[in-house]
């Protein structure tokens, strides 16, 4: 629950001041995983464009800066599993940072978001890169949006400079236009897909407290046998 004031729109929420200690809203069980997920970035650009886009397949046109937290969840098919995800869009403005830093706690995944068009906003992408990995996880899985790619004639930041520091500092990268939907669906997906494979292959546990990561389906729980446990189990037999 949220200390209220709410904006409805179909699944998009817009929730102002402090959240609860729980960041995940009730979910079905109806769904494999639940993923928790940011969009993170400086003010202006685009970051509740992007969301809007993912979650209602069409531009905001009288997008405002966000006041707090934006919230919106979607279920996406990946790798044939469903996975719900759900986004929480912070605001980028530096008077709402201790607000918005309390929700990166246990997140999975991140949009780390600049402005093709704003050389500031991607100076300043080392500081947002540095409180995902400190304040949510040491392992979120971040892609980072190069977003308004269809400004290309106002670019300041070029493709090559921002895929230079994405390999740097071990992130994926997408250029990303709101306006016109591209690569939007794509981000998400590709950082959702990640994180399945890394559960798959034991790099990421979905028990361990803190992962942004909740199973939907019980028997996905079952089947998941934590590495060792066969081995342990026969060398305690054979004591």
């Amino acid at each position: 629950m949220f200390n209220k004031a709410w904006l409805c729109s179909s699944e998009l929420l817009l929730c102002f001041f402090e959240p609860s200690h729980s960041h995940f809203p009730a979910q079905t069980n109806k769904n494999n995983f639940l993923f928790k997920f940011l969009v993170i970035g400086s003010a202006g650009t685009g970051k509740s464009c992007l969301l809007h886009q993912f979650i209602e397949n069409k531009f905001k046109q009288d997008s405002n800066h966000t006041i707090g937290v934006e919230f919106g969840s979607r279920v996406v098919n990946v790798g044939g599993k469903t996975v719900k995800l759900q986004i929480w869009d912070t605001a980028g403005q530096e008077r709402f940072r201790s607000v918005t830093r309390s929700y990166y706690r246990g997140a999975a995944g991140a949009l780390l978001v600049y402005d093709i068009t704003s050389r500031e906003t991607y100076n300043a992408l080392t500081n947002w890169l540095t409180d995902a990995r400190t304040l949510a996880s040491p392992n979120i899985v971040i892609i980072l949006c190069g977003n308004k790619k269809d400004l290309d004639a106002d670019r300041e930041v070029t493709f090559l400079e921002a895929s230079r520091f994405a390999q740097e500092n071990e992130l994926m990268f997408l250029e990303t236009s709101a306006l016109t939907g591209e690569n939007v669906e794509e981000g998400f997906l590709k950082c959702a897909r990640t994180i399945l494979n890394k559960i798959d292959s034991g790099e990421l546990d979905p028990e361990r407290m803190g992962s942004g990561i909740q199973y939907g389906d019980a028997s996905l729980r079952q089947l998941r046998q934590p590495r060792g446990t066969t081995t342990q189990n026969k060398q305690q037999c054979n004591c």
